[in-house]
């Protein structure tokens, strides 16, 4: 067995007593616990863990621990396979969030014919792998006993029916309380929020409005599951998994009213300059020999995906949930295994939430990138959000160790655009003092003007402390 000392305890694993996780030489590691060794031994002797595996519904693991199932040790270890960026559901696109929901119920009626239940549904446990949402807690399962309720049921009705439906009825953006009610949206909520229209909606009638109802009488009394009325025989615990998906799958919501989703088809550039663009981006990108590049304001990913034709690990930030709600469609159609789009306001990026501040990580604390690409996008944030020049020289700084960053002169269209609606209080915003601030921080690789314009394009690399 490796030797476990001076582990490093994920701050995100400590509520489950079954098991935790934990880092140990750079490499993730999940310990189970005795009190988990059954619903483990469950998992594999009943055939669900093999199901889900070859199904790519659940995160493979390699066994690190040798053990004999009729007198295992004090504690056994996996070692599951590692995600290479770690997501929220607040930072999920709409088409993003139902596909985890889809995967959890499909999980779910594995389980039961296994004679197994899920008996964790939060959204916490999934996570995109090449592409795909996949389960990553081999300790959600517990063994099925009929007449039990579910007990996962109000976590998943919290975690993703009511965010689809407040998102799919009433408005897109609401998908960041989930950044608030990091359990999960309470039910009561999500019930004023919605319009009334939604009562006539079978399933969101019953799991949202009416389930809400029920927890409102229900939460001062006594439970009593051995009662008969009370108990969730296997064929009506399918049909209830049956009517949330059915629900789920009539969910939908198009990006065609917010800012950004367009975007594409209003650009500035000439087709030879786009042209040019995307491949002096590309000759960056090469040099830049990266394994994982963050690309800052990436609209609907265009230039993501130069970064993924080079089999780089991209996440495609952009804060417009329509924008991002398309590029995660077209990765979808393109069976692109190495993006990740993700909604993010660099203003207001995602902080540290949970308990201690350390449940879910904040964007700066999973970085740095390799490289971060920064094109059209600091004239937003100069001009539009009142954010120095410097202090953007600072922040790149800390998140990627190369930087590729186009730079938009005030004569340009779209900058004359932004200063069309406010006073000119951006006196150092010109070329002179962008790379004086950069300077502070970078060494400057190379600098190219793209043609038909006045913008151009910077490689930088962090300077060595």
């Amino acid at each position: 067995m490796k030797n476990l000392t001076n582990k490093h305890f994920v701050s995100s694993s400590f509520r489950d007593p079954a098991g935790f996780l934990f880092i140990e030489d750079g490499y993730l590691y999940r310990q189970i616990n005795p009190t988990g060794f059954d619903d483990y031994f469950t998992l594999i002797n009943s055939g669900l863990l093999e199901d889900l595996l070859t199904a790519g519904l659940l995160i493979p693991h390699e066994e690190i621990t040798a053990y004999d199932q009729e007198s295992p040790p004090e504690k056994i270890v996996i070692k599951p396979e590692e995600i290479s960026f770690i997501s929220y559901p607040y930072e999920w696109s709409f088409s993003q969030l139902k596909d985890t929901a889809e995967l959890t119920l499909k999980i779910q009626k594995f389980a039961i014919r296994r004679g197994m239940s899920l008996k964790d549904c939060s959204a916490y446990n999934i996570q995109f792998l090449r592409g795909k949402p996949i389960l990553i807690d081999t300790l959600s399962f517990e063994r099925y006993h009929e007449g039990e309720p579910w007990a996962a049921y109000r976590q998943f009705c919290q975690h993703f029916l009511a965010p689809l439906a407040l998102m799919a009825f009433t408005d897109v953006r609401l998908s960041q309380l989930l950044r608030v009610y990091i359990d999960g949206i309470p039910l009561d909520l999500a019930s004023k929020l919605l319009p009334k229209k939604t009562s006539l909606n079978l399933s969101l009638n019953l799991h949202i409005h009416l389930h809400a109802k029920s927890q409102a009488r229900y939460s001062d009394k006594k439970i009593e599951p051995n009662k008969e009325h009370r108990q969730l025989k296997e064929h009506q615990l399918l049909g209830m998994i049956e009517s949330l998906q059915s629900g789920i799958e009539k969910l939908n919501w198009k990006p065609d009213k917010t800012d950004w989703a367009d975007y594409e088809q209003f650009h500035n550039y000439s087709p030879a300059a786009l042209e040019q663009k995307q491949e002096v981006v590309e000759n960056y990108l090469t040099r830049s020999q990266s394994s994982m590049v963050w690309d800052l304001g990436a609209n609907t990913g265009k230039f993501s995906r130069i970064a993924t034709q080079q089999n780089i690990n991209t996440i495609s930030f952009d804060l417009d949930p329509g924008a991002v709600e398309l590029n995660y469609l077209e990765a979808v159609k393109r069976g692109d295994h190495h993006l990740l789009p993700l909604v993010s306001d660099l203003t207001n990026p995602s902080p540290g939430l949970g308990w201690a501040h350390e449940e879910r990580q904040s964007l700066l604390d999973r970085g740095p990138a390799d490289t971060v690409m920064a094109l059209a996008l600091i004239h937003h944030l100069v001009i539009g959000n009142n954010v120095p020049l410097e202090k953007l020289a600072q922040f790149f700084s800390k998140v990627c160790n190369w930087l590729i960053i186009e730079f938009i002169p005030k004569q340009d269209p779209q900058v004359e655009k932004l200063m069309g609606v406010r006073k000119d209080i951006f006196q150092d915003y010109d070329q002179d003092h962008f790379l004086q601030y950069f300077s502070i921080y970078f060494d400057k690789l190379d600098q190219h003007k793209i043609e038909d314009s006045d913008r151009d394009l910077f490689l930088f690399k962090v300077k060595k402390s």
